[in-house]
Protein backbone atom coordinates (compact mmCIF):
# COMPACT_ATOMS: atom_id res chain seq x y z
CA UNK A 1 0.00 0.00 0.00
CA UNK A 2 2.84 2.37 0.94
CA UNK A 3 4.60 1.54 -2.35
CA UNK A 4 1.36 2.28 -4.23
CA UNK A 5 0.99 5.67 -2.50
CA UNK A 6 4.58 6.59 -3.45
CA UNK A 7 3.84 5.75 -7.08
CA UNK A 8 0.62 7.76 -6.90
CA UNK A 9 2.36 10.77 -5.36
CA UNK A 10 5.08 10.53 -7.99
CA UNK A 11 2.45 10.47 -10.73
CA UNK A 12 0.70 13.59 -9.41
CA UNK A 13 4.03 15.41 -8.97
CA UNK A 14 5.02 14.69 -12.56
CA UNK A 15 1.60 15.73 -13.79
CA UNK A 16 1.83 19.00 -11.86
CA UNK A 17 5.31 19.68 -13.26
CA UNK A 18 4.06 19.09 -16.79
CA UNK A 19 1.18 21.49 -16.18
CA UNK A 20 3.60 24.16 -15.00
CA UNK A 21 5.81 23.71 -18.04
CA UNK A 22 3.36 23.76 -20.88
CA UNK A 23 4.59 24.98 -24.24
CA UNK A 24 3.68 28.58 -23.42
CA UNK A 25 5.79 31.72 -23.79
CA UNK A 26 5.34 34.38 -21.11
CA UNK A 27 6.16 37.93 -22.20
CA UNK A 28 6.05 41.00 -19.94
CA UNK A 29 4.71 44.20 -21.50
CA UNK A 30 5.78 47.46 -19.91
CA UNK A 31 2.39 49.15 -20.28
CA UNK A 32 -1.20 48.60 -21.32
CA UNK A 33 -1.83 47.74 -24.96
CA UNK A 34 -3.17 50.75 -26.84
CA UNK A 35 -4.69 48.83 -29.76
CA UNK A 36 -4.48 45.61 -31.74
CA UNK A 37 -5.88 47.14 -34.93
CA UNK A 38 -3.01 46.95 -37.45
CA UNK A 39 -4.07 50.16 -39.19
CA UNK A 40 -3.64 52.09 -35.96
CA UNK A 41 -0.88 50.33 -34.04
CA UNK A 42 2.50 52.03 -34.14
CA UNK A 43 3.94 51.82 -30.62
CA UNK A 44 6.32 49.01 -29.69
CA UNK A 45 4.07 47.59 -26.96
CA UNK A 46 1.05 47.09 -29.22
CA UNK A 47 3.26 45.89 -32.08
CA UNK A 48 4.52 42.96 -30.02
CA UNK A 49 0.97 41.61 -30.14
CA UNK A 50 -0.22 42.85 -33.53
CA UNK A 51 2.60 41.27 -35.55
CA UNK A 52 1.78 37.81 -34.20
CA UNK A 53 -1.86 38.03 -35.37
CA UNK A 54 -1.53 39.93 -38.64
CA UNK A 55 0.86 39.55 -41.56
CA UNK A 56 1.96 41.76 -44.42
CA UNK A 57 3.18 41.13 -47.94
CA UNK A 58 6.84 41.15 -46.90
CA UNK A 59 8.99 40.63 -43.82
CA UNK A 60 12.64 40.86 -42.77
CA UNK A 61 14.90 37.83 -42.76
CA UNK A 62 15.18 36.86 -39.10
CA UNK A 63 18.82 35.77 -39.15
CA UNK A 64 20.52 38.17 -41.56
CA UNK A 65 22.05 41.61 -40.93
CA UNK A 66 22.11 44.10 -42.56
CA UNK A 67 18.37 43.60 -42.88
CA UNK A 68 16.98 41.94 -45.98
CA UNK A 69 13.33 41.95 -47.08
CA UNK A 70 11.75 38.71 -48.25
CA UNK A 71 8.22 37.61 -49.26
CA UNK A 72 5.68 36.69 -46.58
CA UNK A 73 2.17 36.76 -48.09
CA UNK A 74 3.60 37.76 -51.45
CA UNK A 75 4.92 35.02 -53.74
CA UNK A 76 8.02 36.95 -54.69
CA UNK A 77 9.51 40.42 -54.81
CA UNK A 78 7.42 42.77 -56.98
CA UNK A 79 7.77 43.37 -60.68
CA UNK A 80 8.68 47.06 -61.00
CA UNK A 81 7.89 48.96 -64.21
CA UNK A 82 7.30 52.45 -65.59
CA UNK A 83 10.45 53.95 -64.07
CA UNK A 84 9.56 52.76 -60.58
CA UNK A 85 5.93 53.90 -60.68
CA UNK A 86 4.18 50.53 -61.18
CA UNK A 87 4.48 47.57 -58.80
CA UNK A 88 2.87 44.22 -59.63
CA UNK A 89 2.77 41.80 -56.70
CA UNK A 90 1.68 38.20 -56.88
CA UNK A 91 -0.12 36.91 -53.76
CA UNK A 92 0.37 33.40 -52.41
CA UNK A 93 -2.57 31.06 -52.87
CA UNK A 94 -4.31 29.10 -50.10
CA UNK A 95 -3.53 31.58 -47.33
CA UNK A 96 -6.48 31.46 -44.94
CA UNK A 97 -7.69 33.82 -42.23
CA UNK A 98 -8.22 32.74 -38.66
CA UNK A 99 -11.63 31.07 -38.16
CA UNK A 100 -14.48 33.46 -37.38
CA UNK A 101 -18.25 33.50 -37.29
CA UNK A 102 -18.17 36.39 -39.79
CA UNK A 103 -17.05 33.87 -42.43
CA UNK A 104 -20.06 31.66 -41.63
CA UNK A 105 -17.81 28.78 -40.56
CA UNK A 106 -16.15 28.66 -43.98
CA UNK A 107 -12.43 28.90 -44.67
CA UNK A 108 -11.78 32.38 -46.00
CA UNK A 109 -8.75 32.74 -48.31
CA UNK A 110 -6.77 35.94 -48.72
CA UNK A 111 -7.37 37.83 -51.97
CA UNK A 112 -5.68 40.84 -53.53
CA UNK A 113 -8.79 42.93 -52.83
CA UNK A 114 -8.23 42.45 -49.09
CA UNK A 115 -4.99 44.42 -49.38
CA UNK A 116 -6.85 47.17 -51.24
CA UNK A 117 -9.39 47.21 -48.39
CA UNK A 118 -6.60 47.86 -45.92
CA UNK A 119 -5.14 50.67 -48.02
CA UNK A 120 -8.62 52.19 -48.01
CA UNK A 121 -8.77 51.82 -44.22
CA UNK A 122 -5.44 53.63 -43.94
CA UNK A 123 -6.67 56.46 -46.20
CA UNK A 124 -10.15 56.67 -44.62
CA UNK A 125 -10.21 59.58 -42.15
CA UNK A 126 -12.57 57.70 -39.88
CA UNK A 127 -9.94 55.04 -39.17
CA UNK A 128 -7.49 57.68 -37.92
CA UNK A 129 -4.66 55.43 -39.09
CA UNK A 130 -1.15 56.01 -37.77
CA UNK A 131 0.12 54.67 -41.10
CA UNK A 132 -1.36 57.36 -43.35
CA UNK A 133 2.01 59.12 -43.62
CA UNK A 134 3.40 56.08 -45.46
CA UNK A 135 1.12 56.57 -48.47
CA UNK A 136 -0.02 60.18 -48.33
CA UNK A 137 0.39 61.56 -51.85
CA UNK A 138 2.28 58.50 -53.04
CA UNK A 139 -0.40 56.24 -54.58
CA UNK A 140 -2.42 57.51 -57.53
CA UNK A 141 -5.89 58.53 -56.34
CA UNK A 142 -5.37 57.81 -52.64
CA UNK A 143 -5.71 61.44 -51.56
CA UNK A 144 -8.77 61.90 -53.76
CA UNK A 145 -10.33 58.86 -52.08
CA UNK A 146 -9.57 60.32 -48.66
CA UNK A 147 -11.17 63.65 -49.60
CA UNK A 148 -14.23 62.22 -51.39
CA UNK A 149 -15.08 59.68 -48.68
CA UNK A 150 -14.40 61.99 -45.73
CA UNK A 151 -15.69 60.47 -42.47
CA UNK A 152 -18.66 58.78 -44.14
CA UNK A 153 -18.25 55.03 -43.75
CA UNK A 154 -21.13 54.40 -46.16
CA UNK A 155 -18.90 55.75 -48.93
CA UNK A 156 -15.99 53.51 -47.95
CA UNK A 157 -17.08 50.66 -50.20
CA UNK A 158 -18.55 52.83 -52.94
CA UNK A 159 -15.37 54.73 -53.74
CA UNK A 160 -12.15 53.23 -55.11
CA UNK A 161 -8.50 54.24 -55.13
CA UNK A 162 -7.64 54.54 -58.82
CA UNK A 163 -3.99 53.57 -58.35
CA UNK A 164 -4.84 50.21 -56.78
CA UNK A 165 -6.26 47.29 -58.72
CA UNK A 166 -6.67 43.52 -58.48
CA UNK A 167 -6.75 41.98 -61.99
CA UNK A 168 -7.38 38.64 -60.31
CA UNK A 169 -7.58 37.22 -56.80
CA UNK A 170 -3.81 36.79 -56.53
CA UNK A 171 -2.45 39.90 -58.25
CA UNK A 172 -2.13 43.34 -56.68
CA UNK A 173 -1.09 46.33 -58.81
CA UNK A 174 0.09 49.57 -57.20
CA UNK A 175 0.57 52.70 -59.30
CA UNK A 176 2.59 55.47 -57.67
CA UNK A 177 2.55 59.22 -58.24
CA UNK A 178 6.36 59.34 -57.87
CA UNK A 179 9.19 56.90 -57.15
CA UNK A 180 8.99 55.50 -53.61
CA UNK A 181 12.22 53.62 -52.77
CA UNK A 182 10.88 52.76 -49.30
CA UNK A 183 7.71 51.04 -50.57
CA UNK A 184 8.87 47.49 -49.81
CA UNK A 185 9.67 48.57 -46.26
CA UNK A 186 6.18 50.06 -45.97
CA UNK A 187 4.69 46.81 -47.29
CA UNK A 188 6.57 44.96 -44.54
CA UNK A 189 4.68 46.82 -41.82
CA UNK A 190 1.47 45.74 -40.12
CA UNK A 191 -0.39 48.78 -41.47
CA UNK A 192 -0.80 47.00 -44.82
CA UNK A 193 -2.09 43.67 -43.49
CA UNK A 194 -5.01 42.36 -45.57
CA UNK A 195 -8.50 43.07 -44.25
CA UNK A 196 -11.56 41.07 -45.43
CA UNK A 197 -14.56 43.25 -46.16
CA UNK A 198 -16.68 40.94 -43.98
CA UNK A 199 -14.56 41.82 -40.94
CA UNK A 200 -14.58 45.53 -41.74
CA UNK A 201 -18.37 45.51 -41.99
CA UNK A 202 -18.96 43.36 -38.91
CA UNK A 203 -16.61 45.43 -36.75
CA UNK A 204 -17.78 48.76 -38.14
CA UNK A 205 -14.16 49.32 -39.21
CA UNK A 206 -12.77 48.60 -35.74
CA UNK A 207 -10.42 45.61 -35.98
CA UNK A 208 -9.50 46.21 -32.36
CA UNK A 209 -12.79 44.49 -31.54
CA UNK A 210 -12.40 41.80 -34.22
CA UNK A 211 -8.69 41.00 -34.70
CA UNK A 212 -8.69 38.42 -37.48
CA UNK A 213 -5.50 37.94 -39.44
CA UNK A 214 -3.44 35.23 -41.12
CA UNK A 215 -0.61 35.12 -38.60
CA UNK A 216 0.90 32.24 -36.62
CA UNK A 217 -1.17 33.11 -33.55
CA UNK A 218 -4.90 33.59 -33.01
CA UNK A 219 -6.44 36.07 -30.59
CA UNK A 220 -7.86 34.24 -27.58
CA UNK A 221 -8.74 36.77 -24.86
CA UNK A 222 -7.77 40.17 -23.51
CA UNK A 223 -8.02 41.50 -19.98
CA UNK A 224 -7.18 45.15 -20.70
CA UNK A 225 -5.24 45.75 -17.49
CA UNK A 226 -3.36 42.51 -17.00
CA UNK A 227 -3.23 39.82 -19.72
CA UNK A 228 -3.64 39.11 -23.42
CA UNK A 229 -3.49 35.51 -24.68
CA UNK A 230 -2.75 34.25 -28.19
CA UNK A 231 -3.09 30.62 -29.28
CA UNK A 232 -1.15 28.82 -31.99
CA UNK A 233 -2.85 28.88 -35.37
CA UNK A 234 -3.36 25.17 -36.22
CA UNK A 235 -3.94 26.02 -39.90
CA UNK A 236 -1.01 28.38 -40.32
CA UNK A 237 0.24 28.43 -43.89
CA UNK A 238 3.53 26.81 -44.84
CA UNK A 239 6.28 28.85 -43.25
CA UNK A 240 9.62 27.47 -42.18
CA UNK A 241 12.55 28.40 -39.97
CA UNK A 242 15.25 30.07 -42.13
CA UNK A 243 18.03 27.88 -43.49
CA UNK A 244 20.48 30.75 -44.03
CA UNK A 245 21.93 33.29 -41.65
CA UNK A 246 24.82 35.64 -41.11
CA UNK A 247 28.04 35.03 -39.20
CA UNK A 248 26.40 35.77 -35.85
CA UNK A 249 23.72 33.14 -36.54
CA UNK A 250 26.28 30.43 -37.24
CA UNK A 251 28.51 31.36 -34.31
CA UNK A 252 25.54 31.25 -31.92
CA UNK A 253 24.09 28.02 -33.30
CA UNK A 254 20.81 29.62 -34.40
CA UNK A 255 20.22 27.34 -37.38
CA UNK A 256 19.48 24.09 -35.53
CA UNK A 257 15.83 24.30 -36.54
CA UNK A 258 16.46 25.22 -40.18
CA UNK A 259 13.63 24.04 -42.43
CA UNK A 260 11.22 23.17 -39.60
CA UNK A 261 7.63 24.33 -39.83
CA UNK A 262 6.61 27.38 -37.82
CA UNK A 263 5.47 28.25 -35.22
CA UNK A 264 6.88 26.10 -32.41
CA UNK A 265 5.10 27.53 -29.35
CA UNK A 266 1.46 26.70 -28.51
CA UNK A 267 0.49 29.83 -26.60
CA UNK A 268 1.80 33.32 -25.86
CA UNK A 269 0.79 35.05 -22.64
CA UNK A 270 1.38 38.81 -22.73
CA UNK A 271 1.45 39.96 -19.12
CA UNK A 272 1.13 43.67 -18.44
CA UNK A 273 3.70 44.46 -15.73
CA UNK A 274 4.51 48.15 -15.66
CA UNK A 275 7.01 48.25 -12.79
CA UNK A 276 10.53 47.12 -13.69
CA UNK A 277 11.18 45.57 -10.27
CA UNK A 278 8.01 43.50 -10.52
CA UNK A 279 9.07 42.31 -13.99
CA UNK A 280 12.49 41.38 -12.60
CA UNK A 281 11.04 39.34 -9.73
CA UNK A 282 8.64 37.57 -12.08
CA UNK A 283 11.54 36.75 -14.39
CA UNK A 284 13.58 35.26 -11.55
CA UNK A 285 10.56 33.14 -10.50
CA UNK A 286 10.18 31.86 -14.06
CA UNK A 287 6.82 33.59 -14.57
CA UNK A 288 8.33 35.64 -17.41
CA UNK A 289 10.64 34.13 -20.03
CA UNK A 290 12.61 37.19 -21.13
CA UNK A 291 13.09 40.81 -20.07
CA UNK A 292 15.00 43.91 -21.06
CA UNK A 293 17.17 45.07 -18.15
CA UNK A 294 16.41 48.50 -16.71
CA UNK A 295 18.55 50.77 -14.54
CA UNK A 296 17.22 49.17 -11.33
CA UNK A 297 18.67 45.77 -12.21
CA UNK A 298 21.97 46.41 -13.98
CA UNK A 299 24.03 46.25 -10.80
CA UNK A 300 22.12 43.19 -9.61
CA UNK A 301 22.49 41.18 -12.81
CA UNK A 302 25.81 42.35 -14.26
CA UNK A 303 29.38 42.50 -12.95
CA UNK A 304 31.64 45.55 -13.27
CA UNK A 305 32.61 44.49 -16.81
CA UNK A 306 29.00 44.26 -17.96
CA UNK A 307 28.95 40.44 -18.02
CA UNK A 308 26.21 38.34 -16.45
CA UNK A 309 27.03 37.36 -12.88
CA UNK A 310 27.86 33.73 -12.18
CA UNK A 311 24.78 33.23 -10.00
CA UNK A 312 22.57 33.78 -13.03
CA UNK A 313 24.79 31.77 -15.35
CA UNK A 314 24.34 28.85 -12.94
CA UNK A 315 20.56 29.26 -13.37
CA UNK A 316 21.06 28.89 -17.16
CA UNK A 317 20.01 32.48 -17.78
CA UNK A 318 21.33 33.94 -21.03
CA UNK A 319 22.41 37.52 -21.77
CA UNK A 320 22.14 39.13 -25.19
CA UNK A 321 23.52 42.63 -25.80
CA UNK A 322 22.32 44.38 -28.93
CA UNK A 323 22.34 47.84 -30.51
CA UNK A 324 18.93 49.13 -31.45
CA UNK A 325 17.26 51.51 -33.86
CA UNK A 326 15.51 53.20 -30.93
CA UNK A 327 16.43 56.71 -29.84
CA UNK A 328 15.08 59.41 -27.49
CA UNK A 329 14.75 63.16 -27.19
CA UNK A 330 12.98 65.87 -25.21
CA UNK A 331 10.16 67.20 -27.39
CA UNK A 332 8.46 70.59 -27.54
CA UNK A 333 5.00 71.32 -28.93
CA UNK A 334 5.97 73.84 -31.59
CA UNK A 335 2.36 75.03 -31.92
CA UNK A 336 2.39 76.13 -28.27
CA UNK A 337 2.13 79.95 -28.18
CA UNK A 338 4.98 80.24 -25.66
CA UNK A 339 7.46 77.37 -25.85
CA UNK A 340 6.94 76.84 -29.58
CA UNK A 341 7.49 80.48 -30.53
CA UNK A 342 10.48 81.37 -28.34
CA UNK A 343 13.76 79.84 -29.61
CA UNK A 344 15.84 81.38 -26.80
CA UNK A 345 13.56 79.70 -24.27
CA UNK A 346 14.01 76.31 -25.93
CA UNK A 347 17.75 76.88 -26.02
CA UNK A 348 17.68 77.62 -22.28
CA UNK A 349 15.96 74.27 -21.72
CA UNK A 350 18.65 72.55 -23.74
CA UNK A 351 21.59 74.03 -21.85
CA UNK A 352 19.90 73.45 -18.48
CA UNK A 353 19.61 69.64 -18.68
CA UNK A 354 22.64 67.45 -17.98
CA UNK A 355 22.18 64.70 -20.58
CA UNK A 356 25.36 62.88 -19.48
CA UNK A 357 24.02 62.55 -15.94
CA UNK A 358 20.60 61.55 -17.30
CA UNK A 359 22.16 58.71 -19.31
CA UNK A 360 24.29 57.59 -16.36
CA UNK A 361 21.35 57.62 -13.96
CA UNK A 362 18.73 55.96 -16.15
CA UNK A 363 20.67 53.65 -18.47
CA UNK A 364 23.67 52.78 -16.28
CA UNK A 365 25.82 54.36 -19.02
CA UNK A 366 24.69 51.61 -21.41
CA UNK A 367 23.04 54.01 -23.85
CA UNK A 368 25.05 56.06 -26.34
CA UNK A 369 24.73 59.83 -26.04
CA UNK A 370 23.07 61.23 -29.15
CA UNK A 371 25.31 63.31 -31.37
CA UNK A 372 23.01 63.52 -34.38
CA UNK A 373 19.41 63.65 -35.49
CA UNK A 374 20.00 60.22 -37.09
CA UNK A 375 20.84 57.04 -35.15
CA UNK A 376 23.93 54.89 -35.90
CA UNK A 377 23.45 52.43 -38.75
CA UNK A 378 21.30 54.83 -40.77
CA UNK A 379 22.59 56.81 -43.77
CA UNK A 380 23.08 60.41 -42.67
CA UNK A 381 24.61 59.47 -39.32
CA UNK A 382 28.27 60.29 -38.74
CA UNK A 383 30.25 59.54 -35.56
CA UNK A 384 31.87 62.98 -35.96
CA UNK A 385 28.55 64.86 -35.94
CA UNK A 386 27.93 67.24 -33.07
CA UNK A 387 24.86 68.92 -31.64
CA UNK A 388 24.94 72.69 -31.05
CA UNK A 389 23.77 72.71 -27.42
CA UNK A 390 25.51 71.27 -24.36
CA UNK A 391 24.95 71.36 -20.62
CA UNK A 392 25.93 74.72 -19.12
CA UNK A 393 23.72 76.28 -16.45
CA UNK A 394 25.33 79.73 -16.82
CA UNK A 395 24.53 79.85 -20.53
CA UNK A 396 21.04 78.50 -19.79
CA UNK A 397 20.38 81.38 -17.38
CA UNK A 398 21.67 83.95 -19.86
CA UNK A 399 19.46 82.56 -22.61
CA UNK A 400 16.47 82.56 -20.27
CA UNK A 401 17.03 86.27 -19.65
CA UNK A 402 17.41 86.92 -23.38
CA UNK A 403 14.13 85.06 -23.89
CA UNK A 404 12.51 87.72 -21.69
CA UNK A 405 12.32 85.77 -18.44
CA UNK A 406 15.34 86.53 -16.20
CA UNK A 407 15.59 83.83 -13.51
CA UNK A 408 12.25 82.52 -14.77
CA UNK A 409 10.30 85.61 -13.70
CA UNK A 410 6.97 85.80 -15.48
CA UNK A 411 7.09 82.24 -16.78
CA UNK A 412 4.04 80.01 -16.27
CA UNK A 413 4.39 76.42 -15.04
CA UNK A 414 4.93 74.12 -18.00
CA UNK A 415 3.22 70.75 -18.40
CA UNK A 416 5.52 67.73 -18.75
CA UNK A 417 3.64 64.59 -19.72
CA UNK A 418 5.08 61.18 -18.82
CA UNK A 419 4.83 58.31 -21.31
CA UNK A 420 3.61 55.80 -18.71
CA UNK A 421 2.94 55.43 -15.02
CA UNK A 422 6.04 53.37 -14.13
CA UNK A 423 8.42 54.50 -11.42
CA UNK A 424 11.29 54.94 -13.89
CA UNK A 425 9.20 57.15 -16.19
CA UNK A 426 8.26 59.33 -13.23
CA UNK A 427 11.88 59.51 -12.04
CA UNK A 428 13.03 60.60 -15.50
CA UNK A 429 10.50 63.44 -15.42
CA UNK A 430 11.59 64.41 -11.90
CA UNK A 431 15.21 64.62 -13.07
CA UNK A 432 14.23 67.05 -15.83
CA UNK A 433 12.08 68.97 -13.34
CA UNK A 434 14.99 69.40 -10.92
CA UNK A 435 17.46 70.44 -13.63
CA UNK A 436 15.11 73.11 -14.97
CA UNK A 437 14.24 74.42 -11.50
CA UNK A 438 17.92 75.35 -11.00
CA UNK A 439 17.60 78.07 -13.64
CA UNK A 440 14.08 79.19 -12.68
CA UNK A 441 11.87 77.06 -14.95
CA UNK A 442 9.10 75.10 -13.24
CA UNK A 443 7.24 72.15 -14.70
CA UNK A 444 4.25 70.14 -13.57
CA UNK A 445 4.55 66.39 -14.09
CA UNK A 446 1.44 64.71 -15.51
CA UNK A 447 1.30 60.92 -15.20
CA UNK A 448 -0.50 58.95 -17.91
CA UNK A 449 -1.19 55.42 -18.92
CA UNK A 450 0.73 54.69 -22.11
CA UNK A 451 -2.47 54.53 -24.24
CA UNK A 452 -3.54 57.80 -22.61
CA UNK A 453 -0.22 59.40 -23.50
CA UNK A 454 -0.51 58.21 -27.10
CA UNK A 455 -4.00 59.64 -27.33
CA UNK A 456 -2.78 63.02 -26.08
CA UNK A 457 0.01 62.98 -28.67
CA UNK A 458 -2.42 62.17 -31.49
CA UNK A 459 -4.71 65.09 -30.65
CA UNK A 460 -1.84 67.52 -29.98
CA UNK A 461 -2.56 67.86 -26.26
CA UNK A 462 1.07 67.85 -25.10
CA UNK A 463 3.45 70.69 -24.22
CA UNK A 464 6.77 69.07 -23.20
CA UNK A 465 7.53 65.35 -23.09
CA UNK A 466 10.10 62.68 -23.80
CA UNK A 467 9.81 61.68 -27.45
CA UNK A 468 11.08 58.37 -28.74
CA UNK A 469 11.10 56.41 -31.97
CA UNK A 470 11.89 52.87 -32.98
CA UNK A 471 12.64 53.02 -36.67
CA UNK A 472 10.28 51.23 -39.03
CA UNK A 473 13.12 50.69 -41.50
CA UNK A 474 16.80 51.78 -41.57
CA UNK A 475 16.39 54.77 -43.88
CA UNK A 476 16.88 58.48 -43.02
CA UNK A 477 13.49 59.20 -44.61
CA UNK A 478 11.97 57.38 -41.63
CA UNK A 479 13.62 59.89 -39.29
CA UNK A 480 12.77 63.04 -41.24
CA UNK A 481 9.11 62.08 -41.72
CA UNK A 482 8.73 62.74 -37.98
CA UNK A 483 9.42 66.42 -38.67
CA UNK A 484 7.48 67.33 -41.81
CA UNK A 485 4.37 69.47 -41.66
CA UNK A 486 2.01 67.10 -43.50
CA UNK A 487 2.57 64.54 -40.71
CA UNK A 488 1.12 66.71 -37.96
CA UNK A 489 -1.17 64.70 -35.61
CA UNK A 490 -2.75 62.27 -35.98
CA UNK A 491 0.43 61.68 -37.98
CA UNK A 492 3.86 61.06 -36.55
CA UNK A 493 5.01 64.70 -36.23
CA UNK A 494 3.66 65.07 -32.69
CA UNK A 495 5.88 68.12 -32.05
CA UNK A 496 3.96 70.09 -34.73
CA UNK A 497 7.30 71.23 -36.14
CA UNK A 498 7.00 73.09 -39.44
CA UNK A 499 9.76 74.34 -41.73
CA UNK A 500 9.01 74.82 -45.41
CA UNK A 501 12.63 74.15 -46.43
CA UNK A 502 12.72 70.89 -44.45
CA UNK A 503 9.50 69.83 -46.17
CA UNK A 504 11.03 70.52 -49.60
CA UNK A 505 14.25 68.67 -48.76
CA UNK A 506 12.22 65.74 -47.46
CA UNK A 507 10.33 65.52 -50.74
CA UNK A 508 13.67 65.10 -52.53
CA UNK A 509 15.03 62.67 -49.93
CA UNK A 510 11.94 60.47 -50.07
CA UNK A 511 12.42 59.66 -53.77
CA UNK A 512 16.22 59.55 -53.93
CA UNK A 513 18.32 56.41 -54.31
CA UNK A 514 21.59 58.27 -54.91
CA UNK A 515 23.95 57.90 -51.92
CA UNK A 516 25.74 61.23 -52.45
CA UNK A 517 22.48 63.12 -52.81
CA UNK A 518 21.06 61.43 -49.70
CA UNK A 519 24.14 62.49 -47.72
CA UNK A 520 23.78 66.11 -48.84
CA UNK A 521 20.05 66.21 -48.12
CA UNK A 522 20.30 64.63 -44.67
CA UNK A 523 23.07 67.06 -43.71
CA UNK A 524 21.04 70.11 -44.77
CA UNK A 525 17.95 68.85 -42.95
CA UNK A 526 19.90 68.20 -39.75
CA UNK A 527 21.38 71.70 -39.81
CA UNK A 528 17.93 73.29 -40.17
CA UNK A 529 16.33 71.19 -37.44
CA UNK A 530 19.19 71.83 -35.01
CA UNK A 531 18.78 75.56 -35.58
CA UNK A 532 15.02 75.45 -34.91
CA UNK A 533 15.38 73.05 -31.95
CA UNK A 534 12.00 71.24 -31.79
CA UNK A 535 13.88 68.39 -30.05
CA UNK A 536 16.65 68.13 -27.49
CA UNK A 537 18.39 64.90 -28.47
CA UNK A 538 19.13 62.51 -25.59
CA UNK A 539 20.46 59.04 -26.41
CA UNK A 540 20.47 55.97 -28.64
CA UNK A 541 19.33 52.81 -26.84
CA UNK A 542 21.28 49.61 -26.42
CA UNK A 543 19.43 46.64 -25.02
CA UNK A 544 20.62 44.13 -22.46
CA UNK A 545 18.17 41.24 -22.72
CA UNK A 546 17.96 38.29 -20.38
CA UNK A 547 16.14 35.09 -21.21
CA UNK A 548 15.89 31.70 -19.59
CA UNK A 549 17.93 28.90 -21.12
CA UNK A 550 14.84 26.99 -22.23
CA UNK A 551 14.05 29.80 -24.73
CA UNK A 552 15.79 28.85 -27.97
CA UNK A 553 16.37 30.71 -31.26
CA UNK A 554 16.10 34.17 -29.71
CA UNK A 555 17.77 37.04 -31.58
CA UNK A 556 17.18 40.62 -30.55
CA UNK A 557 15.81 43.06 -33.13
CA UNK A 558 13.63 46.09 -32.59
CA UNK A 559 12.79 46.07 -36.30
CA UNK A 560 11.54 42.45 -36.58
CA UNK A 561 8.31 42.35 -34.57
CA UNK A 562 6.98 38.97 -35.79
CA UNK A 563 9.83 37.13 -34.04
CA UNK A 564 7.87 34.91 -31.66
CA UNK A 565 7.04 32.38 -34.37
CA UNK A 566 10.76 31.49 -34.52
CA UNK A 567 11.16 30.82 -30.79
CA UNK A 568 11.14 27.35 -29.26
CA UNK A 569 10.83 26.21 -25.64
CA UNK A 570 12.85 23.21 -24.49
Amino acid sequence: MKYFLLILLSFFSCTKAKELHKNQLNIALTSNIATIDPAISYDTVSSKVVYQIFESLYEYNYLIRPYQIKPLLAKDLPKIENHGLKYTIKIKENIFYHPSIVFKDKKRAVTAKDFINQFKRIAFSGTNSSGWWLFDGKIVGINKFRKDVGHNFENFEKFNISGLSAPDDHTLVINLTKPYPQLLSALSMCFTSPAPIEVIRSSNNDLNSLPIGTGPYIFEKWNKSSLLILKKNPSYHDSYFPSKGDRYSYENNLLKDAGKKLPFIDQINFKIIEESQTRWLNFLKGNVDLIVLTKDNFSIALDKDGALKNDYLDQKIKLQVAPTLTYWWLSFNMSDPLIGKNLKLRQAFSYAINIDEYIKKFTNNIALKANSLYPPGVPGYSPTSTLPYYHDKAIAKRLLAEAGYPNGEGLPIFNYDVRGSSTVSRQMAEFVQKELSLIGINIKINLNTFPGFLNKSKIGNLQIWQGGWTMDYPDPENVVQLLISKNHPPGTNTSYYQNKEVDELYNKLSVSSDEDEIQQLTSKIESLVNKDLPWIMQFYSRNYILHHGHVKNYRQSDLIMNNFKYLKLE
